[in-house]
């Protein structure tokens, strides 16, 4: 059962739903490998999750949706599963192009691109170009992020503008360097599969995220899953460092 209702501009707050969610897309791998099946089949399982996953967040209000895909640390993993990945994604952002007036989910690419092959950084510019005028859930796929290689890059891109500028620095001045420099930091951070770390993960946005672990891996994360993770989030009292009363 549904148990949050889509509201409105910032009244979902009131009834304890988080403005952004931010998932780890974790057990693919062995999700298959428990059926007798390859570890890439996994991936496509998972990639369709997170379409089923993105259109369940628009319809109960969620603003915004940042989900890990590949890290850095990824490309250390047997080049054909790299590789079915790489086609995997290329084959979502086809479908994307394809379903994007239907789904109207803003998409946007968090990490470094320029790694990528020509043929799929063109297909990520033009979906979000595409998918820039729509209004409702945003959807962040980070994609060979790092958190550690995101800080590393902001501190270079800031001492280079302090030279030129000389402009003093602060925790709100060097978010702006961040990939997510537009986007509010999350509320909840979901890990599937039964491991309990943020693994690189938005660490300078996750500073006071509630967080959220199940054993369910993630091709098995319905939204039925994901309501009760909102359910676990809306009993929670955020402190940001003050006293609880």
């Amino acid at each position: 059962m549904k148990i949050f209702k889509k509201t409105d501009g910032e009244s979902n707050v009131i009834n304890g739903l988080p403005r952004h969610i931010a998932i780890i897309l974790d057990g693919n791998g062995r999700w298959a490998q428990k059926k007798g099946m390859p570890r890439t089949a996994g991936h496509s399982y998972g990639a369709e999750n997170f379409r089923t996953i993105s259109k369940y967040c628009k319809e109960i209000g969620i603003k915004y949706l940042t989900v890990y895909a590949f890290s850095t640390e990824n490309w250390k993993r047997p080049k054909a599963e790299v590789d079915a990945i790489m086609n995997l994604l290329e084959k979502y952002l086809l479908e994307a192009i394809e379903k994007m007036e239907n789904d109207r989910i803003k998409l946007k690419f968090l990490g470094d691109m320029s790694v990528l092959s020509p043929k799929l950084q063109k297909m990520i510019s033009e979906v979000e170009e595409i998918s820039s005028r729509y209004d409702g859930v945003q959807a962040n796929i980070c994609l060979n992020y790092g958190s550690r290689d995101e800080i590393v890059k902001a501190a270079i891109r800031y001492a280079e503008d302090y030279k030129a500028t000389g402009k003093a620095l602060n925790e709100e001045e060097f978010s702006r360097y961040l990939y997510s420099c537009d986007i509010p930091d999350p509320d909840l951070v979901i890990r599937p599969s039964g491991e309990y770390r943020l693994s690189n993960f938005l660490m300078w946005q996750s500073a006071y995220s509630e967080l959220y672990f199940t054993e369910v891996l993630w091709p098995d994360f319905t939204p039925e899953e994901l309501d009760k993770a909102l359910e676990s989030y809306s009993h929670r009292k955020r402190l940001y460092g003050g006293l609880r009363k």
